[in-house]
């Protein structure tokens, strides 16, 4: 397997559409994130986590220092560089080569930090909106995803509301990333993501499900993030999230039958292995 802790070398990874797509697997670090709030505040359990993960089949580990389930206020700059650095510092050295870290960060000045610690992939759900986050992965030369979100956390599920969702998400997303462009972030530093749950009705997720291929049609990598989420929680009548990891295997399969490069998971061997499944079937020997 291709070590994936140089930025130029994860980027390749991404875009090899040759190669199976990616299992990034999520390290929240957070006392209040929707389905593993406050399970990962100690850095020595975080790390563990994280390794275990690696073990599972994750590419990627991605740390976030600032839950943004529905109704989340925002966090300030410290206290998430508070969170993450230290343990992103610890997984750097703990990981295998074969797995890359990234920073789930909407703040220029935290992936900066995170960069300095480690993280060699910026995952940005705001899709660019501090005008200095550009000016940070073009500098680094990093990869960045940018994802789709209408509104703020705090304010995201109160009225959702699109004329044609999937075309209104692919064009915003397109417009962002010529902006980064235009920052001097190269085209193959971007991956889309749109952003499932986030200022979307269910209506909206599963439309977006449907035609991820539109997403794909753009050229860019895109990730898929759907795990343990709440729309599938209605559709299986479960209201733990952590009771839905085959519906998160189904969403996995789908998006990769679609093309999706990178898909954002908390269970990582399940969803590794319906990946690898779907990939031998499309890919076959």
């Amino acid at each position: 397997m291709t070590a994936l802790r140089e930025s130029s070398a994860l980027i390749a990874r991404i875009g090899d559409r040759d190669a199976p797509p990616l299992v990034m697997g999520i390290l929240n670090v957070t006392p209040d994130s929707f389905s593993d709030g406050g399970e990962f505040l100690d850095v020595e359990r975080a790390v563990r986590h994280g390794v275990t993960m690696a073990h599972d089949g994750a590419g990627l580990v991605d740390v976030g220092g600032e839950s943004t389930r529905p109704g989340a206020a925002g966090v300030s700059d410290d206290e998430q560089i508070a969170r993450v650095v230290p343990v992103i510092t610890a997984l750097a050295t703990a990981l295998p080569d074969e797995c890359a870290i990234s920073i789930d960060a909407r703040s220029a000045r935290v992936a900066n930090a995170a960069i300095a610690a480690g993280a060699t992939l910026v995952n940005d759900i705001s899709a660019g909106a501090d005008p200095a986050m550009g000016s940070v992965v073009a500098a680094r030369g990093m990869p960045i995803v940018l994802m789709h979100m209408q509104g703020t956390p705090e304010t995201m599920q109160l009225a959702p509301s699109y004329a044609d969702v999937v075309n209104e998400v692919r064009d915003f997303l397109l417009e962002r990333a010529a902006r980064l462009e235009r920052d001097g972030v190269a085209r193959r530093q971007i991956v889309l993501d749109p952003g499932i749950g986030f200022g979307k009705t269910r209506r909206h997720n599963l439309e977006l499900l449907s035609r991820l291929e539109v997403f794909v049609a753009t050229g860019y990598p895109v990730l898929l993030g759907t795990s343990r989420k709440r729309f599938m929680g209605a559709i299986c009548r479960e209201t733990d999230p952590r009771e839905l990891v085959g519906a998160t295997c189904a969403t996995t399969t789908l998006g990769v039958d679609a093309g999706v490069r990178i898909v954002r998971v908390h269970d990582v061997r399940e969803n590794r292995q319906a990946l690898e499944v779907v990939w031998a079937i499309r890919h076959p020997e």
